[in-house]
């Protein structure tokens, strides 16, 4: 198992990409802690959790709120001794064009998406600085590589990630903690319930597999970044969309 005995925070947990992984860690052997808005998405995902034989916590939070960031940074460094990884998960969309987009549309996206990102990972870093380990996973997308029509929040947001992943991988590297991000595709999730069958058909035909991707799938990459076998990545940016780009 190869995250035996670490303890991994995943942010957005209840759902999607978010439980697939916290999921994978559990059956990697992690101690897993699941944050997500909804109490019992939390309660759901933290059985799920235990029913693969991990130990796990569970906090019903936003990532915009500091002060209950800490509070389950210090409660999972008290419980488990440390925090070995935490995964950025968490995020929303509120599409519209630029010219129709609000500023409460613009500002809700940039707050959980990039804002909720530095509040959670300065919220972990006291303790991986201590142990002078640690590994810090950021959720980005192939919007935030590319662009795309109607996100200019989201783009943004998954742009800034980027930013952070770099920057921090430069800072962070030489006290032990790598820093790396994921950029997934479009992928078979919660988020894509409104799309109509029609575009999410040729969502399909964009990608050279003709398929959307699986939460899983992304969990899978994740998992590897978290252990040890990818101790000399650092700094990348690891795109997961079956090729959509190419």
């Amino acid at each position: 198992m190869r995250l035996k005995h670490k303890t991994c925070i995943v942010t957005g947990a209840a759902q999607g990409i978010g439980l697939a992984t916290a999921l994978k860690f559990a059956e990697e052997g992690a101690n897993v802690v699941v944050a997500d808005l909804k109490p019992e998405g939390v309660d759901a995902a933290v059985a799920l959790v235990r029913a693969r034989g991990a130990q796990a916590m569970g906090f019903a939070l936003n990532v915009t709120d500091r002060e209950a960031l800490d509070a389950m940074a210090a409660a999972v460094k008290e419980r488990f001794g440390g925090i070995d990884v935490l995964v950025n998960n968490a995020g929303i969309t509120k599409d519209a064009r630029l010219q129709k987009m609000t500023l409460a549309q613009f500002d809700a996206v940039i707050d959980v998406n990039l804002r909720g990102v530095f509040h959670a990972t300065q919220a972990v870093l006291p303790a991986m600085l201590a142990q002078e380990s640690g590994v810090i996973l950021n959720a980005s997308s192939v919007v935030g590589i590319y662009g795309n029509f109607g996100q200019t929040n989201y783009a943004a947001s998954k742009f800034g990630v980027i930013g952070f992943t770099k920057t921090w991988s430069r800072e962070l590297g030489p006290k032990g903690i790598r820093v790396n991000a994921v950029a997934p595709g479009f992928v078979e999730t919660p988020i894509l319930a409104t799309i109509p069958d029609k575009v999410l058909q040729q969502m399909r035909e964009q990608v050279p597999l003709h398929r959307l991707g699986k939460p899983e799938e992304i969990a899978n990459v994740y998992a590897f970044l978290a252990s040890d076998e990818a101790s000399y990545v650092n700094g990348a940016v690891i795109e997961v969309s079956g090729g959509m780009t190419v």
